[in-house]
């Protein structure tokens, strides 16, 4: 497996590149996050998908692919329905927020009875079910909110995947020692 990821090495770092474009330009202007986000989930899959294609017979090389394929039609979807989409991703996180929300209270309840302290825990829960209404409530102004987070994501994704792409470059053309002899790739 990094033998291959080393030699696409350029491939996730590319990768990384393009993330941290997409995050400095949706912090200049978020009104084109969803273009953003959509074109970079099609040739993110693009890539992905001849990437799966060069690992076929490799462990995991179908899901992999199955990913790639979700990416471009998610992609598509987003082009295709920006508004819908802009209010889906909204109401998802919501929900998320929500459901958290709710499970805090119920272990701050809980915990009540073993530690000081639960009020904080309540107290986040509070918070993350009164995020979760607004959230829902008016989903097209939270989602202008959630831009910014998304364009702190993608620059945060893309920095991991450059300093990985580097990782993997340096790891798969190291040559390696078993047992004090030289692998065959070193003699």
């Amino acid at each position: 497996m990094l033998d291959v990821m080393g030699r696409y090495w350029w491939v996730i770092a590319l990768r990384g590149v393009m993330a941290i474009i997409i995050g400095i330009l949706i912090f200049l202007d978020p009104s084109v996050v969803l273009t953003l986000i959509a074109v970079f989930a099609i040739v993110d899959g693009v890539i992905g998908f001849i990437q799966a294609l060069g690992q076929r017979g490799q462990t995991n090389w179908f899901w992999h692919l199955l990913e790639s394929v979700a990416g471009i039609v998610i992609g598509i979807l987003i082009i295709a329905f920006p508004l819908s989409s802009a209010v889906v991703i909204t109401l998802l996180v919501a929900s998320w927020a929500i459901i958290t929300g709710v499970s805090e209270i119920m272990l701050a309840i809980r915990l009540r009875k073993e530690i000081e302290g639960e009020f904080w825990l309540g107290l986040a829960g509070v918070l993350s079910v009164l995020f979760g209404i607004f959230a829902a409530l008016s989903p097209l102004i939270s989602f202008l909110a959630l831009t910014w987070l998304i364009a702190g994501y993608a620059i945060a994704f893309g920095v991991i995947l450059i300093l990985l792409a580097f990782r993997v470059r340096g790891a798969s053309s190291t040559p390696t020692m078993t047992g004090g002899t030289p692998t065959p790739s070193q003699a």
